[in-house]
């Protein structure tokens, strides 16, 4: 689905604290509007979609001019030749793809990777190597996939103590593994 432009400026409502109505009133259910601009040279590659009908996630695909390898232990940037306007309250998270974890020992090294509701430069994908072989990145290859999830701004409150729990100042592993 193509709009020329945003319903609304996000600027102005983030400066005045409120959602965008725009983008609200094209909400429906738990669906959100997302809007998305393809940059120059990528109308060749396919926007990001769910894969299936149960799935969390639409893949990312890769934005690369021929070939990129990242051999192992070698962290590159992939871009995926896509702009994004993620509603006020949202954030779209950049999350590895289990088959390339799985097979090639290859993640998002960010993961998840956040795309801010007031980013609008391209969306990269942060790939780390971890395995043996080198990775070929072809353009069109599903990299990544984005999760859009809501988000909560935190008032921090500077205290003296903290309420006493069980596993109190207990820190990584403390809780077993079994």
């Amino acid at each position: 689905m193509r709009a020329a432009a945003l319903p609304c400026s996000f600027a102005s409502s983030l400066a005045r604290g409120s959602r965008c109505k725009g983008m609200a009133e094209e909400s429906q259910g738990d669906r959100i509007r997302v809007y998305v601009r393809r940059r120059e040279g990528c109308d060749d590659l396919p926007l990001p979609r769910y894969m299936s009908p149960g799935a969390s996630g639409m893949d990312l695909h890769a934005a690369v001019d021929g070939e990129l390898v990242i051999q192992p232990g070698q962290v590159k940037l992939v871009p995926t030749g896509i702009h994004l306007a993620v509603p006020p309250g949202y954030e779209a998270q950049i999350r590895p793809r289990s088959g390339l974890a799985l097979k090639n020992r290859v993640t998002v090294l960010n993961s998840p990777g956040t795309v801010d509701s007031d980013y609008r430069a391209e969306v990269g994908v942060i790939l780390a190597n971890l395995g043996d072989r080198p990775l070929v990145v072809k353009r069109g290859m599903r990299v990544a996939q984005m999760v859009i999830c809501r988000t909560h701004r935190a008032e921090l409150v500077e205290v003296e103590e903290l309420d006493r729990t069980d596993r109190q100042l207990g820190g990584f592993g403390s809780t077993g593994v079994e």
